[in-house]
């Protein structure tokens, strides 16, 4: 199953660049929902570099790790990843 997101943001495309790749933004946004956060992350952005988002409940009841492996980088334009 291949899955597409996109979005319209209204805002300077280098900040939401930063914010969508920045472990330190990602980690501040990267939530499913109140009970949850992202303690860590890590992202290395270049074509075979891998990244990887820790989301787990706030009570420590259940987590996993999102990752991957990016297969595409534009700066400021498109990320693809595996």
């Amino acid at each position: 199953m291949k899955v597409s997101v996109q979005a319209t943001v209204k805002s300077e495309v280098d900040k939401v660049w930063s914010a969508w790749t920045s472990p330190a933004d990602i980690t501040q946004w990267n939530a499913a929902s109140d009970e949850c956060h992202n303690p860590r992350s890590a992202n290395d952005l270049r074509v075979g570099g891998a990244f990887s988002f820790r989301m787990e409940a706030k009570d420590g009841s259940a987590g996993f790790d999102f990752e991957g492996i990016y297969i595409t980088v534009e700066r400021n334009k498109l990320i693809e990843r595996v």
